[in-house]
């Protein structure tokens, strides 16, 4: 997935879930963040920020951050950009366990959830709900970093299809590069990772993939291990 206008910028703070102060070029602009999460460990003051330049001049905010600098390296904090970033794999056959697919489409609606990916490979008829991922802990990279009751309840959703005849995936899309792991944050969530668990048994398949994260685009890298 590829970005267009990008410019530099030193954040300041986060005015609220939406708003942060960004220093670009000397000055100080209100910026979208494109991420409720919480990325404490990420947007600190006098960090290194990448800011998307809007294309929609009626907008209210100028940019919208994008990526933060953590260790050398881009972290993606784009709540928006791992669902086609995994699209774009999919179609193109680079998730190893599903390999190519002759068909592939997002947004599916299956009983009360709306799945993020629906693909076909011969009689194969498979979900995959995508999760992004900014935390990471000694190399371990963690989901989630807010208490989510809307994943909780997809997560079981897929097990529901999962004994149905449907193949269900769970892919945690990293957004960043030099993790060695992925394991759910279950002190932040209990509820999350016990609906991981208890799809994991009933035959739900739990994925995750590093990103290679640039100034102007993010695509899906290599697979990592899952711990539960």
């Amino acid at each position: 997935m590829k970005y267009g206008n990008i410019v530099h910028g030193r954040f300041q703070r986060r005015m609220n879930r939406f708003i942060a102060e960004v220093e670009v070029d000397g000055v100080i602009e209100q910026v979208h963040v494109k991420n409720t999460g919480r990325l404490k460990e990420l947007l600190r003051m006098d960090t290194e920020v990448l800011l998307e330049v809007s294309d929609r001049p009626e907008r209210k905010t100028k940019y919208s951050l994008i990526a933060a600098a953590k260790d050398g390296a881009w972290v993606n904090v784009d709540s928006q950009a791992p669902n086609p970033v995994a699209f774009e794999a999919l179609k193109a056959g680079w998730i190893a366990e599903i390999g190519t697919v002759s068909r592939a489409k997002r947004e599916v609606t299956y009983g009360d959830s709306r799945f993020d990916l629906y693909y076909e490979k011969g009689e194969e008829r498979g979900f995959i709900e995508v999760k992004g991922v900014t935390l990471q802990q000694n190399g371990i990279a963690m989901f989630p970093d807010a208490p989510t009751t809307r994943g909780t309840k997809h997560v079981l959703e897929l097990a529901k299809a999962v004994q149905e005849g449907y193949t269900g995936t769970v892919l945690f899309v990293i957004q960043m590069q030099g993790c060695r792991e992925f394991t759910p944050y279950r002190d932040m969530d209990p509820a999350f990772a016990n609906a991981l668990e208890e799809a994991s048994r009933q035959g739900v398949r739990l994925l995750a993939y590093e990103s290679i994260v640039t100034e102007q685009e993010m695509v899906l890298g290599a697979g990592l291990p899952v711990h539960l």
